[in-house]
């Protein structure tokens, strides 16, 4: 059993930064600057948020299937469960990573579904791009404002060539804590005690005490 990825308040962050893209529309034209496509999913998600109670009530239901309609085409959860696990997802079988990356959505879907009852009157100021990154690791700033401090929450996004093309995220940075680096850590203790299944198993665990809970 995993203890708590953050605390409180990082459950919350993340959970909104997760949630920032719910209501985005299909992936733009690939020459949208990093900083405009983070700015235009952050508002439109927030603006849908507000106005549907089921999420703010964090109806479990609706989330999974927001995220599947709206969030996936603009994550690259596969690269995101890969980097989580590290040096053994290049070992694991194609049906084993098929069985982490479903696992690992549900667990974050649900760990941070009580986060989007608690978004009111919060708004995100995005930072100026930062000038000589490069497409594959690109990080865009910004800033939680509403009650309190504003908070750190930041997006590492890779661009994706050919048809279709636009900005990906893969990552999320909270008050300095990035996801993948967490979860990596997380995800070797398992996998060192008891290989990729042991890995699997312990999510799905997971996903059932949140979902009994829920």
């Amino acid at each position: 059993m995993f203890t708590d990825l953050f605390l409180k308040r990082r459950h919350w962050l993340l959970g909104v930064g997760a949630a920032l893209a719910l209501a985005a529309g299909p992936v733009w034209a690939s020459d949208e600057a990093p900083e405009v496509f983070i700015k235009r999913i952050t508002n439109d998600t927030l603006d849908t948020i507000k106005a549907d109670k089921a999420l703010r009530n964090g109806d479990v239901g609706k989330i999974m299937q927001l995220v599947d309609v709206k969030l996936m085409p603009h994550v690259n959860f596969r690269r995101m469960t890969a980097l989580a696990t590290g040096p053994a997802w290049r070992k694991a079988t194609p049906e084993q990573q098929t069985r982490l990356q479903d696992e690992f959505k549900i667990l974050l879907v649900r760990t941070y579904a009580g986060a989007l009852s608690q978004v009111s009157d919060q708004v995100v100021l995005v930072k100026p791009l930062r000038a000589g990154q490069e497409d594959k690791n690109l990080v865009v700033n910004t800033e939680v404002r509403g009650k309190g401090d504003p908070i750190q929450l930041d997006y590492r996004l890779e661009k994706t060539p050919g048809q279709g093309a636009g900005w990906m995220i893969f990552d999320l940075n909270v008050l300095g804590v990035w996801l993948i680096e967490n979860y990596r850590t997380q995800f070797t203790k398992e996998i060192n005690a008891g290989g990729i299944d042991a890995l699997i198993a312990s999510l799905a665990a997971r996903n059932k005490t949140n979902a009994k809970a829920s």
